[in-house]
């Protein structure tokens, strides 16, 4: 399994706008939990390049996305049970809050996401580090009744897919967090996703167990968003990534329907979700590169797979990246080092949402 390098590599990006202070939305003023659009293109926003990017309604006025995957929540350090964005108490939970609000009078809403490489593979994502399922859960609530988000996601990947201690946790925690949902008043629509690794064959035997332990602890799982990107296959040669996506998406497909046997095949692909990444993605080799076109064909076959069925999510690796500002460049936060114009991938993309 190669390792997929979702962490800081560089923070300096031009911003016009830039994030304001703390946020000072209360949790009752933010729990209203709008429900997220059936398909949503929902591309990553990279929290930790804060203060220094562009504010999440300043880059949805410029780019056209309103929905946001905001990565990444993890403990604040290892062994702790309290979620920080990064980890960072400068940082707390509602640090955007003022900011999300500001996007849903905008029409749009966010997903805040959990992991990453960086947590994954240092001990810092939330259930490896905290070993109390009950306030694993808790941090889950807080986050839904803080932000006001209907869907949360998991992104599992480095040391975290073999963590089956940290896994177990994880699903245990959604349930009850699924159960605590389904009681308020109003019930508040929860979504689970899972955010995995993945290759042209699929998912690793590490990601499917991932989800059979999701189903062994009755943790509803909504959404499998797959990671199309970063395959570091030994001898590939030059990878025509649209494709790659199509054939990943399609052998996924036969294991979710492995897992998840009660469910029709139209379900199955309403389950799957794909994240690409604009450019050169971490492979030095520069064999794998995204274009526009390979956009294109990753919304084409997203909107209908197959007759009378449809993918939930599509994302990119980040919205910072969706510039042309640093050809040939490997492995950045802030541009895609192809030769793009700005929010290329976004526009091509956007469509998806409705």
């Amino acid at each position: 399994m190669k390792l997929r390098r979702r962490a800081v590599t560089g923070l300096a990006i031009a911003a016009a706008v830039l994030l304001p202070a703390v946020g000072t939305v209360t949790p009752a003023a933010a729990a209203t939990y709008p429900p997220l659009p059936a398909h949503v293109y929902a591309p990553y926003y990279e929290t930790y390049l804060a203060p220094n990017t562009p504010r999440i309604t300043a880059t949805a006025q410029t780019s056209g996305a309103k929905y946001f995957t905001l990565a990444f929540l993890q403990a604040t350090g290892k062994g702790s049970c309290t979620l920080a964005w990064n980890g960072l108490s400068s940082q707390p939970l509602n640090y955007y809050a003022s900011d999300i609000s500001s996007l849903r009078g905008m029409g749009g809403n966010v997903i805040p996401s959990f992991g990453g490489y960086s947590a994954d593979h240092g001990g810092t994502e939330i259930a490896d580090s905290c070993t109390n399922v009950n306030l694993i859960a808790q941090d889950y609530e807080q986050v839904i009744q803080t932000l006001g988000v209907t869907r949360l996601d998991m992104d599992v990947e480095s040391s975290s897919l073999n963590n089956t201690a940290g896994i177990d946790r994880r699903n245990k925690a959604i349930a009850l967090t699924e159960q605590w949902a389904a009681a308020q008043n109003p019930p508040i629509p929860l979504q689970i996703q899972y955010t995995l690794p993945v290759e042209q064959y699929g998912l690793d035997p590490n990601g499917e167990a991932v989800l059979q332990n999701a189903v062994a602890n009755s943790a509803t799982v909504t959404s499998v968003n797959i990671m199309v990107f970063d395959y570091y296959i030994a001898r590939e040669g030059v990878v025509q990534m649209g494709q790659a996506a199509i054939n990943a998406a399609n052998h996924t497909f036969t294991q979710l329907r492995s897992i998840f046997p009660s469910l029709t095949s139209a379900q199955i692909w309403s389950m799957e979700g794909m994240t690409m990444l604009p450019g050169i993605d971490d492979l030095r080799k520069k064999t794998e590169v995204t274009y526009e076109p390979d956009a294109t064909t990753m919304l084409n076959f997203a909107q209908a797979p197959v007759p009378g069925s449809s993918m939930n999510f599509l994302s990119i690796w980040a919205i910072q990246r969706d510039n042309g500002g640093c050809p040939g460049t490997v492995d950045s936060n802030t541009c895609s080092g192809i030769t793009q114009s700005d929010w290329d991938f976004s526009h091509i993309l956007e469509p998806f949402t409705g």
